[in-house]
């Protein structure tokens, strides 16, 4: 029997999780047998694989432990995909066949399902020499756009999004150019950015005093290190990137700083890594072990949680074994080192449920008690596996108590890990857990505070219409079942109510007790003063934190979620948020989509409009047929044509006609088609057209399809501003032809001369 407490939560479990054979026939009967299936999978690699299927099924359970989405979807199911969620990939080498046999390798791993972090501060800055060929240097910003384009084909073959992180180092000379890249609200949409910010600039920036961009020992530019920093803290205000990470506090902070650099992150940012380093997460969920919530002495079981901890490490290490990898390197990193990501969840829940606010005093004593007992018992559980299987390869007693996380842990597992080593190098992290938290009844995502008590969730169905449910916190909706419309406690908090300060708190106690880090986003309003959103991150770094990440509302990316204002008391509640389907971008951007209905169904008849589109390097015209449905008295598109004589554009033209096509006719907001092809950028240059600048054919089509959009009600705006005719009339297809095709332009013009084909048109000739 289903064991969901909400219908979002069975939706997102079939259509993400739930293992399906080819033909969308399910396997998973039910979600418990996803459980046994991830058991199963995790327990094969042990000397006694029934005893640990069931110690790990019990963990899996009434979502206690929540492997990330990787494991999920992947674990037993025989398919070819590796089950840690991100990699750092290999030092970008500062050549060209370096440089694109690092894009090689991305693309391999990211058609396996892994997101990706490159540093790309090893790439020489625009305009240095190129030696030997008497160039200069385009700089790291263009080949993260090439970086950004392979992203984009890439997510072409599945529903989810690409993710990838870049880093930049504050004293790289580009470090301007890469602060603002984003300010361009069509560049490097599939990257996190974040700027590597070392503790010397910390230090010149409290000082007032010079910073010297350099590469290979020379000197560029020296600017005021204040100034540089005030331009980090203006882009994330603006437009909510770049973010900061403080790279040598993470270095310094390393168990594996003897055999190790770190320099990128995972795209989240919770696990730095080094290169090739794989990210293998998961999730106990804190919300589940308070046994007597609301009650007057409300605790969470840390007996419990001990043994969860124990069982999660277990598991985990058996993921190492049990996953295939992209990459040669990539397996033999994880293997080496063997470390893990283990975190929470539902950690905002479970102090509602005790009674604590979140971000006061009584919450951070909280979380550093529960981090503290996490961190000891995942060390302990891990001394005992190494006793049991070995510590991981690289593992060094004297070097290893020396450095990192050590050196505020316990004595007495200091003691265990001198006696017997160690199995897995670090173990702990705190993830984004996004839809693995709202399969699990939507409980608060990993240290975050509740977003919102409630929301209401529009579901788009198969003939258009929608249908609405309410998707209520999972501690909201226990306090519902308790006291009914009893207003809420005046300890319950939400991300709207808190004050920046009061996120860092929760940050810095949680970051003490994690041997690698926090994906944590801190909200700040959008009429929070400059001075005093700088002070968050100055605050962050004063209280040891790794990193610091703010979301404002902008102009640029919008707000996450728009909250309707409530009476004090009642639970605030988002606008919407809409279920899309798949391939559509939804209406209030969020981490990850649910997809739930089918395609529409084509009239026999449609309306549509005929657009001519010369590009200047063409002989012959494109001719962009689309054509719409109406649904509810609203029209929307249904399909395109792409048609030209030109037999160069003949077989993408047919491939954009029929993906274009099929991602119309599934309904939903389909205007992120316009975004992405208008973002594609052609290395041999682009056009000006009516006076505009365009990047791309593929860029000029998407700024007609935008036109048609605009013009039939769909989106607003005024388009791209391209004269085109929609008066043009296309050729009849199956029309009496005047003579063979050629198959280089098109033209019915194609005769024998001399032995050999001719075309009269174009001058095309092939010998016979």
């Amino acid at each position: 029997m289903s064991r969901f407490a909400a219908p979002i939560a069975e939706q997102i479990w079939d259509m993400k999780y739930r293992l399906k054979a080819q033909d969308g026939t399910p396997v998973d009967g039910t979600v418990e047998d996803t459980w046994r299936r991830i058991a199963r999978a995790l327990a094969s690699v042990e000397a006694d694989p029934a005893l640990w299927e069931e110690r790990f099924y019990d963990a899996l359970a009434d979502f206690r432990y929540l492997p990330a989405g990787r494991i999920v979807a992947g674990a037993g199911t025989g398919r070819s995909v590796t089950l840690f969620n991100c990699f750092v990939m290999g030092t970008i080498p500062d050549s060209m066949s370096g440089i694109f046999e690092a894009l090689r390798e991305a693309a391999l791993t990211m058609q396996q399902g892994g997101g990706i972090g490159y540093d790309f501060s090893t790439i020489r800055p625009k305009g240095a020499d190129v030696t030997g060929v008497a160039a200069d240097a385009s700089g790291p910003l263009s080949f993260m756009d090439v970086w950004d384009a392979m992203c984009r084909t890439i997510m072409s073959a599945g529903s989810r999004r690409g993710a990838m992180m870049a880093t930049m180092r504050c004293d790289h000379p580009d470090i301007e150019a890469f602060i603002d890249a984003k300010a361009d609200p069509a560049r490097l949409r599939m990257f996190n950015v974040s700027v590597l910010v070392t503790d010397p600039f910390m230090d010149a920036v409290k000082a007032d005093g010079p910073w010297d961009l350099t590469f290979g020992g020379k000197v560029y530019k020296t600017v005021r290190a204040r100034d540089l920093w005030n331009r980090i803290m203006r882009a994330t205000y603006d437009y909510a990137e770049p973010g900061v990470i403080f790279i040598d506090r993470i270095n310094a902070a390393n168990n594996l700083a003897y055999v190790e650099e770190i320099a990128a992150t995972n795209p989240c940012g919770e696990q730095p890594l080094p290169p090739y380093g794989a990210c293998l997460l998961g999730s106990m969920n804190l919300a589940r072990l308070v046994p007597a919530p609301f009650t007057e002495g409300a605790a969470l079981d840390e007996d419990a949680l001990d043994d969860l901890t124990r069982t999660a490490v277990r598991m985990m290490d058996n993921v190492v074994d049990a996953s295939r990898f992209p990459l040669t390197q990539q397996a033999e990193e994880a293997r080496s080192k063997r470390r893990i990501g283990l975190g929470v969840t539902g950690l905002a829940d479970a102090l509602l449920m005790v009674g604590a606010r979140y971000g006061s005093d009584e919450a951070v004593a909280l979380t550093d008690r529960w981090l503290h007992r996490i961190a000891r018992a995942a060390y302990l559980a891990s001394v005992d596996l190494a006793r049991e299987k070995g510590a991981f390869p690289l593992f060094d007693a004297e070097k290893f108590l020396a450095s990192g996380s050590m050196q505020g842990m316990d004595e007495d597992v200091r003691q265990a890990v001198a006696r017997h080593g160690i199995r897995n190098a670090l173990l702990t992290s705190i993830a984004p857990t996004g839809t693995i938290s709202l399969l699990a009844g939507n409980v608060s995502s990993g240290i975050e505070p509740v977003f919102a008590f409630a929301y209401t969730r529009k579901v788009l169905q198969k003939d258009g219409s929608r249908t609405e449910e309410e998707v209520v916190d999972y501690a909201v909706h226990l306090w519902r079942q308790m006291h009914g419309d009893a207003p809420l406690p005046a300890h319950f908090v939400d991300a709207q109510t808190l004050a920046p300060q009061d996120h860092v708190r929760m940050q810095a106690a949680a970051q003490r007790w994690i041997d690698s880090s926090i994906s944590k986003t801190i909200n700040v309003p959008a009429d929070i003063g400059f001075e005093a959103f700088k002070d968050v991150y100055l605050q962050a770094w004063d209280m040891g934190c790794k990193g610091c990440t703010t979301y404002r509302p902008n102009d640029v990316t919008g707000s996450v979620l728009s909250i309707s204002a409530k009476e004090k008391d009642a639970p605030q509640a988002p606008r919407e948020e809409v279920v899309q389907t798949p391939g559509v971008a939804p209406e209030h951007p969020h981490g990850d989509v649910v997809y739930i209905s089918e395609p529409l169904d084509r009239p026999a008849a449609l309306e549509g409009q005929t657009y001519k589109l010369q590009w200047p390097d063409s002989p012959h015209a494109i001719y962009i047929t689309l054509n719409d449905i109406i649904i509810q008295s609203h029209r929307r598109p249904f399909e395109i044509f792409i048609n030209s004589k030109n037999m160069e554009h003949y077989a993408w033209t047919v491939a954009l006609t029929r993906m274009i096509s099929a991602v119309f006719r599934r309904g939903g907001d389909v205007s992120f088609v316009v975004e992405e092809l208008k973002a594609v950028f052609d290395p041999r240059g682009g056009a000006w057209l009516e006076g505009k600048y365009v990047p791309s054919i593929l860029a000029a089509i998407g700024g007609v399809i935008e036109r048609h959009l605009v013009e039939i009600g769909f989106i607003a705006g005024e388009g791209l501003g391209l004269k085109t005719d929609p008066r043009a009339q296309v050729a009849v297809v199956g029309g009496a032809p005047k003579g063979s095709s050629c198959p280089s332009c098109g033209e019915p013009d194609l005769r024998m001369s001399e032995g050999c084909l001719t075309c009269g048109a174009c001058g095309y000739s092939k010998c016979a």
